[in-house]
């Protein structure tokens, strides 16, 4: 029941008769920083570089940034794909860090922000698309991971791992909970119901995670950009926070995420110690960001991927 509730939604939100957007002044922060980035990246060949050592580059860029919340929450009505160079909660850290790496393998002499825009879009969204509608959106860090495997963005290596357990019995009610807080669903009610459908639709999904008594054995598997989500003990969702690993020149693992504690993006210790320094995080997992070129781009491809993965 679950799925055809998903599948009810999706025919819904593909029934947009017009795409609708927002000006380029509200959906892209940092233009100069971007220009600046990419300059360095194009004068050092980062393109040249395995996707996970190129996503590390650019974040090592936001190194130090602002943390800002409610970062994607940017208008009362409609929804568009964003981009904040200047301040950065964890979702667009990671997100961004992506993008620009995913952006430069396709090769041009000159990057726009329309560009990395439509990174942003293929990894925020379902299908890899964003018409104007709010629950297009993935707002779950739990979706993300199997909506981006299935289409050939990051591969979800978390059951690869030895000792992954399965999450259950988990109530995934944050957004609905919490509406006030989002921008959306307090000016548009009628969001609130449907949001309920999707939220029913995460909990149902096969989510796995490493432990964190367990992680320390596993961290020389880690590679540069993986990305980390921060399985909670608490009910809301399965994940309270998101970064990447960045093995520094000391070997060691380290969980790179904008934080709220410290108000910036920073370079934490091992990804084992910051797990084990909060007695609310229950363990990790973990995303394997694909090259371009593995990108799914035919939809029934997608579909059957997306139905093999969560069963």
């Amino acid at each position: 029941m679950v799925v055809l509730s998903r599948e009810s939604a999706f025919a819904e939100l593909n029934g947009q008769a017009q795409r609708r957007d927002l000006p380029m002044s509200i959906i892209f922060k940092g233009e100069s920083r971007f220009r600046a980035i990419v300059a360095k990246g194009q004068s050092e060949n980062w393109r040249a570089l395995p996707i996970g050592d190129r996503i590390i580059k650019f974040a090592r860029e936001l190194h130090g940034l602002p943390y800002e919340n409610f970062t994607l929450e940017i208008d009362d009505h409609i929804e568009s794909p964003s981009v904040n160079l200047d301040g950065l909660d964890c979702w667009t850290f990671f997100e961004q860090s992506l993008g620009l790496a995913r952006m430069v393998a396709i090769e041009k002499d000159h990057y726009t922000p329309e560009d990395l825009l439509k990174q942003i879009e293929m990894t925020r969204y379902r299908s890899g698309v964003c018409s104007g509608d709010y629950l297009e959106r993935i707002h779950y860090l739990a979706e993300w991971f199997f909506e981006n495997d299935a289409r050939g963005t990051c591969r979800h290596i978390t059951k690869d791992f030895p000792g992954a357990e399965q999450i259950h019995d988990r109530k995934i009610q944050e957004m609905t909970v919490l509406w006030k807080h989002y921008r959306y669903l307090k000016n548009n009610p009628e969001l609130r119901a449907p949001m309920k459908t999707w939220e029913d639709y995460v909990a149902a999904m096969p989510v796995y995670h490493i432990p964190k008594a367990k992680v320390a054995a596993i961290e020389p598997k880690l590679k540069n950009g993986d990305v980390i989500g921060i399985a909670t003990k608490h009910d809301g969702g399965f994940c309270s926070h998101v970064g990447l690993i960045i093995r520094t020149d000391d070997g060691v693992a380290r969980f790179m995420h904008a934080s709220r504690n410290y108000k910036k993006v920073v370079i934490d210790k091992s990804i084992s110690g910051y797990l084990n320094d909060f007695t609310s995080h229950a363990g990790m997992i973990v995303g394997r960001p694909l090259e371009v070129s593995e990108t799914v781009t035919d939809q029934k491809v997608y579909q059957d991927n997306l139905k093999r993965l969560i069963g």
